[in-house]
């Protein structure tokens, strides 16, 4: 008897693997399909999560219309409520807007209800704000389950993840740390012949009002490098949807 419990266990401990990978890894597309990038390596998209956040999200804005660049941000409704004054400033520049949940939980645990009170509370105080439905998502943290595509999805939500992360989030890190992050994300993909879909924050789940002036220099010294580069585009999830 000992050969076959072996055996289930370790079928259990690869299915645990399985389940894991799928629920967390960002390009893994075992739970259902989600928007990545597409096959263009010069197609970059500057996407950025947990805001709105004072002042930093103002910050990036300004540092985007320098450059004339469109970018992705994946807002937190409940900061929404607090600044609907700079999801407006977001809109009114051309950005896309996405959801990002009311309360930024952890989907892959919450009940059904949950997750779908969390997408609905977040998608009413961003067209509350704007004036305008949203048409994209993105989990907090990635972690997903079946059941988080399917409500997003019945909700007209597609779901949107990434294949470049910043680590912006990362306690002490400075511009030229996330900037390196980005580069060799960028590299990677270029060499798979896929574009870039970079995953950044402008603010933070655990507090409103978060520092993250070092991601607003990155991505000011990121837009500058490839402003030389008449290849690049920045797009938003929009263009591989």
């Amino acid at each position: 008897m000992l050969v076959p419990a072996l055996t289930a266990a370790g079928v259990a401990t690869v299915a645990a693997g399985v389940a894991s990978y799928a629920a967390a890894c960002p390009t893994s597309q075992l739970f259902g399909s989600t928007i990545i990038a597409g096959s263009n390596p010069n197609q970059l998209a500057l996407t950025f999560d947990d805001g709105p956040n004072d002042p930093e999200t103002q910050l990036l804005l300004d540092v985007l219309a320098r450059q004339k660049v469109r970018a992705t941000f994946f807002v937190v409704g409940r900061y929404v409520r607090q600044r609907p004054q700079t999801l407006r400033a977001i809109a009114a520049a051309g950005h896309l807007i996405g959801n990002h949940t009311e309360t930024h939980p952890n989907l892959f645990l919450c009940s059904s209800a949950r997750i779908r009170e969390e997408l609905i509370r977040c998608n009413t105080a961003i067209e509350d704000a704007i004036g305008a439905p949203v048409s994209f998502m993105r989990c907090p943290f990635g972690y997903r389950r079946p059941a988080t595509l399917r409500i997003a999805l019945s909700l007209g939500l597609a779901p949107v993840m990434w294949n470049v992360t910043a680590y912006d989030w990362q306690q002490g890190i400075t511009a030229a740390q996330i900037l390196s992050n980005i580069q060799r994300g960028i590299a990677r993909n270029t060499i798979r012949f896929r574009g870039s879909n970079i995953l950044l924050h402008d603010g933070s789940h655990r507090a409103f009002g978060t520092n993250r002036r070092a991601t607003v220099e990155a991505v000011r010294l990121l837009l500058e490098q490839q402003s030389s580069n008449t290849e690049t585009r920045f797009v938003t999830p929009q263009v591989w949807a």
